[in-house]
């Protein structure tokens, strides 16, 4: 008996009916989709991980001017978009899986609910390309600008929308044939989404972080002929 305990003693932490802890995430690790949710799952006091093409990469600290309140502006220009517009969603730093080596965690995303590209999975988590992203890219610039970027293309992601408010730049971008492609303004530079009819946004607005400014522009998106028609097709489920 004695001997017994002693060999059961010698045996791997796994062996011995002990199940070890996922390894934490660190920058720069290459795991699959899979590992990767699960040292993420481990891991509740991390608020952000990517995993992109295969490669882990960690939030830095946010900061406030940079990051924090033009996130919030975004939010809530396309959270007034969702109130008018039954059958979309939207969402906020939620975590997307595209296949076993990217998984993102966009700022923000607009998706339709019903025959749209992406669903809500029974984990919780965006499964597919939803039709919008937005990134808020402060200290992420170079990560959103290339290895993201090409990574949301290679997707699927209809329209791709990046605010640089220490460059004071906005771009967003249409998938055309595979390509992601500027999208053009308006005669008064205003930026009208392709994929939802009304979703407008007043670049010079938001550029000085004047939130009534932006709402009143979408407000006017919101009154057009295309908006009403758009839900009336998604209320058909079409």
């Amino acid at each position: 008996m004695i001997a017994a305990r002693r060999a059961a003693k010698r045996l791997p932490a796994a062996r011995a009916g002990v199940v070890e802890a996922p390894l934490p995430l660190q920058n720069g690790d290459r795991l699959t989709a899979g590992e990767f949710l699960r040292r993420y799952d481990a891991m509740p006091e991390v608020k952000k991980a990517e995993l992109i093409n295969g490669i882990v990469y960690m939030a830095s600290p946010v900061r406030a001017r940079q990051h924090g309140i033009p996130d919030s502006l975004i939010q809530t220009w396309l959270g007034t978009y969702t109130a008018h517009t039954p059958g979309v969603r939207a969402a906020a730093n939620s975590t997307v899986r595209f296949d076993a080596d990217t998984v993102p965690q966009p700022d923000a995303l607009l998706m339709i609910e019903k025959g749209g590209q992406a669903r809500i999975g029974e984990d919780g988590y965006v499964h597919g390309a939803p039709e919008l992203v937005a990134e808020v890219a402060a200290s992420s610039a170079a990560l959103d600008l290339h290895a993201k970027r090409d990574a949301y293309r290679r997707a699927g992601v209809l329209e791709y929308l990046v605010w640089r408010p220490v460059e004071q730049k906005i771009d967003w971008w249409v998938l055309e044939e595979e390509v992601f492609v500027p999208l053009v303004p308006d005669a008064e530079g205003i930026l009208h989404s392709r994929v939802f009819p009304g979703l407008t946004l007043d670049t010079g607005a938001l550029l000085r972080d004047d939130a009534a400014g932006v709402l009143s522009k979408l407000a006017k998106g919101l009154n057009r002929a295309g908006h009403k028609a758009f839900v009336k097709r998604l209320g058909q489920g079409s």
